[in-house]
């Protein structure tokens, strides 16, 4: 090879190499972005609420059941966001563990309500408490753990058929209810089940802040884990104790481990909507719902 010969090579290698670095990096995880309607802190009518986490980067939104159905779509028509989940509006107040029949087949109407309103938005999921047990500390707990399990499956399995129909699945959300506080008991819970249409919703802040450390339950979950609510968690110093959203700050400004839990997440295959939970004063306006926003890609990028 010849002298002339060996720089044109060598000229064309470098420059062969600058494209491949300058060439855009192929996004590491699909994740879409997504805020739950009742923390959006933005005052006004639903269309006014989407456009304005629209305008900070949001995705998507999960609305909450039992919405004016006609409102939520065209608010979702106007603004191109999409409907990551549907939250059920009821099962805090009238749950699937009650010991009154009545009262559960209320809890249960509002999660047919809710998986109807999720097909319509074109969501693929319900996020679903299934009971509240005794001694939960939230005022609302009115059963055993026991019969929190076997009230609220029997109730689950009679809305399966509807779930498979529509095609939307019911998510199972871990919150402080004192309910299902390993992850093993929620993975034995979805066995019971034993329905490839229920899964977890679950929710990273909720287990941090009580059960933790969340990158252990992805771990057990695994491919069971249908939706994610990002949400960090702090514990306030016992002198605090009784302040409101001292345990849930800024996202990365919290004690969760992100880039465990984001390894787990990896491991286990999730993809699809990250769905902030954050207190409604951190979306308050596009300003403070656009950091959240680039919070939120700060996390995903770990």
């Amino acid at each position: 090879m010849n002298r002339r010969s060996f720089l044109k090579i060598t000229a064309g290698a470098a420059a062969a190499s600058a494209i491949v670095s300058t060439a855009p990096a192929a996004p590491k995880r699909k994740l879409r972005k997504a805020i739950m309607y009742s923390t959006i802190g933005v005052k006004g009518s639903v269309l006014e609420k989407f456009k304005a986490m629209k305008a900070a980067g949001f995705e998507g939104v999960e609305p909450m059941g039992a919405m004016n159905r006609e409102e939520v779509l065209a608010a979702f028509k106007e603004t191109g966001l999409q409907a990551a989940s549907v939250c059920d509006h009821i099962h805090w107040m009238k749950t699937l563990s009650h010991p009154d029949a009545g009262t559960r087949q209320l809890g249960f109407d509002g999660l047919i309500q809710s998986l109807q309103d999720a097909h319509a938005y074109g969501a693929t999921s319900v996020l679903l408490v299934p009971g509240v047990v005794q001694g939960s500390g939230i005022g609302r707990g009115d059963s055993t753990y026991q019969e929190c399990w076997d009230r609220s499956i029997g109730e689950i399995k009679k809305a399966i058929p509807l779930a498979k129909e529509l095609g939307v699945k019911i998510s199972i959300e871990n919150v402080g209810n004192n309910f299902i506080t390993k992850p093993e008991q929620a993975a034995q819970y979805l066995d019971a089940i034993a329905s490839e249409w229920v899964g977890w919703h679950f929710d990273i802040g909720n287990v941090g802040r009580n059960y933790g450390p969340a990158e252990r339950w992805i771990q057990v979950l695994g491919r069971r884990i249908n939706r994610i609510h990002v949400k960090d968690f702090g514990a306030p110093p016992p002198a605090d104790a009784t302040k409101k959203g001292r345990d849930r700050p800024k996202l990365l400004d919290g004690e969760t481990n992100w880039p465990a839990v984001m390894a787990a997440l990896d491991k286990a295959g999730y993809s699809g909507w990250g769905i902030t939970e954050q207190p409604g004063n951190q979306a308050a306006d596009v300003e403070s719902a656009r950091d959240m926003v680039q919070r939120l890609d700060r996390i995903f990028a770990l």
